[in-house]
């Protein structure tokens, strides 16, 4: 009877290791192809983001001003420490505490969404700043698993190229 039950549990864990490994080669494989065509460390730390050209003159305060997305630059030290946290609490409580992707979250909204299936309740997300930010800075807002793959590649090299501080700037 102890024999089988450790064979039982032998087959079990080379049933386990195998699966690691199959999972391990998936993600290196995923990682691969979704990050090809991704923009690289050294653009990231380059990236300037547009700001508006602003035409004025002498008599006007603002005669014109030319921009394909409106935004203003506000340097993080001009942020009070109040809103940076109030931002920081409702948007992403790890986020000096993940490299760009927080796997917990994201099993916490899956468990969270698989508990309201059926309720008529919007979905929750998992999405971190830095995955926001490769969202709406480098990607667009196609829906798709093949996006999210990319946002959370991006998300990685943007933490990886830019401190948490630098990158605060471009919230």
């Amino acid at each position: 009877m102890l024999r089988y039950f450790a064979r039982a549990v032998y087959s079990l864990l080379a049933l386990g290791v195998v699966g690691i490994i199959v999972a391990a080669g998936a993600f290196y494989w995923a990682f691969d192809y979704y990050g090809r065509d991704l923009p690289d460390y050294d653009q990231l730390a380059d990236y300037q983001p547009a700001v508006p050209l602003m035409d004025t003159r002498r008599w006007i305060r603002c005669a014109a001003e030319y921009a394909i997305e409106k935004r203003v630059f506000v340097p993080i030290e001009a942020i009070p420490p109040l809103v940076i946290h109030a931002f920081l609490a409702s948007e992403d409580q790890n986020f000096y505490h993940h490299s760009g992707v927080d796997f917990m979250g994201i099993v916490r909204a899956m468990a969270t969404n698989i508990v309201n299936i059926g309720s008529g309740r919007r979905p929750v997300g998992a999405s971190t700043i830095t995955q926001q930010v490769a969202k709406n800075f480098l990607l667009g807002n196609e829906l798709s698993y093949r996006r999210k793959i990319r946002e959370a590649i991006l998300a990685m090299r943007i933490e990886k190229a830019l401190s948490k501080q630098k990158f605060s700037s471009f919230i």
